[in-house]
């Protein structure tokens, strides 16, 4: 007696290659590809590396966040541009990065407007909803902020004043034409360069003098070829962790919380290690060499005179005017609850 299989059976064989396929489809992880300026092996990249082994297993392996470290996918505005043609989804960038995407940010570097660590995180902590909404209207999710530290004057030769910096060879971030034509107006002599390029325009004598913070500067080693440092707060170095809205929106949804909480904590792990970090760098520096330039009351008045001078310009041009207006008001606000002086 010949038995009939059951109806379907005989084109299962045919369905299995492409069940298998379908089923490997889904089983393959959201790639995010993220790159950073930060050197391999530095403090910050060491904390991304563990951010990405936290996303992985937060999401059962679904995600997989792969780290280009080190500028080897070009600096900050190379990075944005390849994040909009999607050979990149995410980055941990300096606030030039995050001012290609949107100008508000420079609202928290004014020069010389800021006084302390405390004053910027109040500030940011009220802008932060506006200005990640603004980011992600044009693409980009904001994961975290972090700042590298305070701003302050690498050069060759000791400089105390603005008068003293102005014939230097000041760096400046290449494609950033206004700024570069602000530091012009005001006197000094900006050479717009990629960052990338920074040690060797120091090495050549091509730049002379370089905006950074103490940790950029040991951590890249540029204090070996500029040994001043001039002791005045510029400006706060910000910066955040973002990735594209179009990868973000890859990661399965349930696991999205989870992926945000844990860059949440290594942002917060970046800054503190920043702040903590920043009497210990310059010590280090000093003892190789660094030389830190004191500035007095009178030199200090200068420096913030010289920015001062400059804000008609930075705003609007720079900054835009809603962004530098409600900075100036939410600065102002807090040193009024704290019985400070007003902002300036």
């Amino acid at each position: 007696m010949r038995t009939t299989p059951p109806r379907g059976l005989p084109a299962l064989p045919l369905a299995l290659p492409f069940l298998l396929t379908a089923f490997t489809a889904l089983s393959q992880p959201v790639v995010v590809k993220m790159a950073t300026v930060v050197p391999e092996g530095s403090q910050y990249h060491l904390i991304l590396r563990e951010m990405a082994e936290k996303w992985k297993a937060a999401s059962g392996g679904a995600v997989e966040l792969r780290l280009y470290p080190g500028s080897v996918a070009g600096d900050d505005v190379d990075v944005v541009r390849k994040m909009r043609l999607g050979t990149l989804n995410g980055a941990l960038l300096t606030s030039v990065g995050v001012a290609a995407i949107d100008k508000s940010v420079y609202a928290l570097q004014i020069p010389m407007l800021y006084r302390s660590s405390e004053e910027v995180d109040y500030v940011l902590g009220k802008v932060a909803p506006k200005l990640e909404a603004a980011l992600e209207a044009k693409g980009f999710i904001v994961l975290n902020w972090v700042d590298a530290g305070w701003v302050h004057f690498f050069t060759k030769s000791p400089v105390t004043t603005p008068d003293q910096l102005k014939p230097l060879k000041l760096f400046s971030w290449a494609g950033d034409t206004e700024s570069t034509e602000i530091w012009k107006g005001a006197g000094f002599s900006p050479v717009p360069l990629p960052s990338t390029e920074i040690s060797t325009a120091l090495q050549t004598g091509l730049v002379s003098a370089l905006p950074t913070t103490p940790q950029a500067a040991v951590i890249l080693q540029w204090y070996t070829h500029a040994k001043n440092m001039t002791d005045v707060k510029w400006a706060l170095l910000l910066g955040a962790t973002v990735v594209t809205k179009a990868s973000w929106e890859k990661v399965p949804a349930a696991s999205r919380p989870a992926l945000l909480a844990a860059a949440r904590e290594a942002g917060v792990r970046m800054r503190e290690e920043t702040r903590k970090s920043e009497a210990r760098d310059v010590q280090a520096m000093q003892k190789r060499g660094l030389n830190v330039v004191a500035v007095d009351a009178k030199a200090e008045a200068a420096w913030r005179a010289a920015a001062e001078g400059v804000y008609d310009r930075i705003r609007g041009k720079i900054i835009p005017v809603e962004a530098f207006d409600e900075a100036r008001r939410l600065l102002a606000d807090f040193r009024k609850q704290k019985g400070t002086a007003g902002a300036h």
